[in-house]
């Protein structure tokens, strides 16, 4: 008797106050990052997410970027219904319930297959490092290094022309870099490849992203729309958050550790050439000259596709990039990135710390 005395306003809301429950819960566990990286990160996660990639890795297009277009369409269509109609005051606080509800469910979702990893204790947990402070002489040994290996891997390659005749084979070959760095680092194990070209490449490029993970269906999704030596250490970038390295600091370094395991000259050129933009511009903060002097040091070749790439990202420029990377900044800070986009940097402390503990990079 008292089950039927519920109306359905009751319901709704009752539902959503139990999501609620489930949502502090949540938060309550992400206090706890030795818990979470015992019994999520590296247990229940690796599970799911191989499972995920399983379930969509042999779909030959980006299922999760089919499920985004499904999803956007369904909320504007509900948006211009929910405009369309007119409420009652229940009817409102029924369709307001029902909202909250859903936006509850999906971020219990969410932390569930992937967000609990921004509260794990990473990398520095398992090597043992220290990604702290750093002083300018730190930068600019790690500049001068980079710098030499960047431009040997780019005379190497000997002209303009690139070997990969697909991306296909660059993921391939990503692959086969956490392989190869599983030998020396158990926890980069990579099972059940699911990288895929982005299907909104193009819209990418006016967004600002060269990729990106999707954690409902686990792919790691890359835009293949920029200069090619731009897509080798971004597919590794990417796959280091299918392993669950979720902050972009922590993702380049993995990224790192397994790139530089390729012999492929293509994918270590990639690494150095991404890896001096970060050092570099570290630089420039303490010390422009040093950093202005660095850039001519750098192989005609090298300046050549930093020119190239300058010029592809300038093309896209428009009034709506800073916006979304303000968006965006805003959801790294909501998940355990306080620096926001300029994560991305925290490479450099990463490269650094291990310089000093294993002698080179």
């Amino acid at each position: 008797m008292l089950h039927k005395s519920i109306t359905p306003l009751a319901k709704t809301w009752l539902k959503a106050a139990i999501l609620f429950v489930l949502v502090l819960l949540i938060r309550f566990i992400q206090l706890y990052p030795q818990w979470i990286e015992e019994y999520y990160s590296i247990t229940f996660f690796q599970k799911i997410a191989e499972l995920l990639r399983l379930l969509a890795g042999w779909v030959p297009f980006s299922a999760g970027d089919i499920l985004y277009a499904m999803a956007i369409i369904w909320l504007l269509i509900k948006i211009i219904l929910l405009l369309r109609k007119k409420f009652s005051r229940n009817g409102f606080l029924q369709g307001l319930g029902v909202l909250v509800s859903r936006i509850l469910l999906i971020y219990i979702i969410f932390n569930f297959l992937w967000g609990l990893n921004y509260y794990r204790l990473g990398i520095s947990y398992q090597l043992q490092l220290q990604p702290d402070s750093y002083n300018i002489t730190d930068l600019k040994e790690l500049t001068s290094l980079i710098i030499n290996k960047a431009n040997a891997a780019r005379r190497s390659i000997g002209n303009n022309s690139f070997s990969y005749t697909s991306n296909k084979e660059i993921f391939e070959e990503a692959q086969q870099c956490y392989k190869a760095a599983n030998n020396k680092y158990p926890f980069l194990a990579y099972k059940n490849r699911s990288v895929k070209s982005s299907l909104y490449g193009k819209l990418g490029n006016y967004m600002g992203f060269l990729g990106y993970y999707n954690p409902f269906t686990g792919e790691a999704q890359l835009n293949v729309t920029p200069p090619s030596f731009i897509l080798p250490y971004t597919t590794c970038h990417e796959i280091a958050h299918q392993i669950g390295y979720a902050s972009e600091g922590e993702a380049n370094f993995v990224g790192y550790l397994a790139a530089k395991e390729s012999q492929e000259k293509l994918f270590q050129y990639s690494l150095y050439f991404d890896l001096y933009t970060y050092a570099n511009k570290a630089l420039f903060v303490r010390d422009s000259i040093a950093a202005i002097k660095n850039n001519s040091l750098l192989d005609t070749l090298v300046l050549t596709d930093m020119k190239a790439y300058r010029k592809f990202v300038d093309s896209y420029k428009n009034p709506l990039e800073p916006i979304i990377t303000r968006f965006y900044g805003s959801y790294l800070k909501a998940n355990n990135q306080p620096k926001g986009v300029r994560s991305y940097n925290d490479i450099v402390a990463w490269l650094i710390a291990y310089k000093k503990k294993y002698g080179d990079i």
